[in-house]
């Protein structure tokens, strides 16, 4: 491997994994309700159930989405983290 950062190297790992697990989720997210739709058709035809599991599932995977591509790091992320570090790393330096 080339000569990365370390910290910028896990960083970038993490995101990775981040949006591995996001499709992950959205592909079971498909086929199991799919599955649960043919169940449903065959079944009860007359009382739609897989819409519960469908549209509450379905808030869960928008808010995956929203925690990995819209706000990323920006709400109690990473950049979040180091700047409260450093306040409270200023903070003790002042009281000395």
């Amino acid at each position: 491997m080339e000569n990365y950062d370390d910290k910028a190297y896990i960083r970038a790992k993490k995101r990775v994994d981040d949006v591995k697990g996001f499709y992950i989720h959205l592909v079971t997210y498909i086929i199991i309700n799919f599955f649960l739709f043919i169940i449903n058709l065959i079944f009860t035809p007359g009382t739609w159930w897989f819409l519960f599991p469908l549209i509450f599932w379905g808030i869960g995977l928008i808010f995956h989405f929203l925690g990995i591509f819209v706000f990323e790091n920006k709400l109690l992320g990473k950049e979040w983290e180091e700047k409260k570090i450093k306040k409270y790393l200023e903070e003790e330096k002042n009281k000395k």
